[in-house]
């Protein structure tokens, strides 16, 4: 049967419809419901766990008795850091957690991908790749790593990118191998604004690279700059303090919740207290606030 104009320009308009109706590619997230989950970075009890008053195993109790659904366990915390601990010790670590009913959301490094010297950078690679392999054993997804702190004051920018966005792809091409996506912290050194650091992941650019979003280091408008980067965020530190034009002040937990739920991010949202105080009813506090915001 042969159609007229009209009918032509209906059929046309109906498919138009339901082709709407379905999400595009890379918008797969957004059909799902934000899901949150809440962990601690193991960062928050610095000086505790520096100073020999408390371990890891401390640690896992105290995230088990105030209900959190995982923990970040910074490498640097470990015995023997920055050799990565006999896999004796890493397995209890992981039997305990998982006896506690907790995921292990994460590790991290220090290390320093600004650096002009060849070997200083190789020497990070070299790290990062060593606590890969402790990540797997452990069972933790991602291994944050830095960009670095290096004087680069008399090199052109584009080099120093260059040479970091080379040691990022090595360190995530053997993430990828080992199935750990390594993840750039936002730290307020090399990397100050979200637009930097954008631009290096987008450089990198593997499915096997992303962003430790840190909403307390950008000195700009925190809130701007958080939802600018957003959609690169593989997980979070969240802290009780964040900077608008240069200001620090205390985070608006509701404003930030509400920017992660409209970005559809689904995850681990880590926590990070810092400063002065005790950081067993500091992180309580601050957890009480982001469970109340994530209601």
């Amino acid at each position: 049967m042969k159609l007229n104009q009209k009918e032509k320009l209906r059929t046309i308009a109906i498919l138009l419809i339901l082709f709407a109706s379905f999400p595009l590619v890379g918008e797969s997230q957004q059909r799902f419901p934000t899901k949150l989950k809440t962990s601690l970075n193991a960062f928050s009890f610095n000086g505790p766990l520096m100073k020999g008053e408390m371990n890891l195993d401390d640690l896992l109790d105290y995230c088990a008795t105030n209900q959190f659904d995982a923990v970040d366990i910074t490498a640097y915390y470990f015995p023997g850091y920055p050799e990565v601990p006999s896999d004796e010790y890493l397995y209890h670590i992981k039997q305990k957690a998982f006896l506690l009913g907790l995921e292990i959301s994460g590790t991290g490094v220090r290390n320093d991908f600004s650096d002009p010297d060849p070997v200083v950078r190789k020497a990070s690679v070299e790290l990062v790749k060593s606590w890969i392999l402790a990540a797997e054993k452990l069972g933790a997804p991602v291994i944050r790593v830095f960009s670095g702190t290096a004087d680069v004051s008399t090199i052109p920018r584009e080099k120093v990118v260059d040479y970091m966005v080379a040691d990022l792809k090595e360190c995530a091409e053997f993430g990828e191998a080992h199935g750990v996506i390594v993840a750039i912290q936002n730290h307020h050194d090399f990397l100050k604004t979200a637009d930097e650091t954008i631009e290096i992941i987008n450089r990198v650019n593997s499915d096997w690279f992303g962003l430790i979003l840190d909403i307390g280091s950008f000195r700009n408008d925190a809130y701007q700059e958080i939802e600018k980067a957003i959609p690169y965020a593989v997980s979070w530190q969240l802290k009780e303090n964040l900077y608008v034009n240069g200001i620090e002040q205390k985070t608006d937990v509701d404003k930030v919740m509400a920017l992660i739920k409209k970005s559809g991010y689904r995850g681990y949202i880590p926590l990070e207290t810092l400063g002065a105080g005790d950081p067993k009813v500091k992180v309580k506090l601050f957890l009480e606030e982001i469970r109340e915001a994530m209601k």
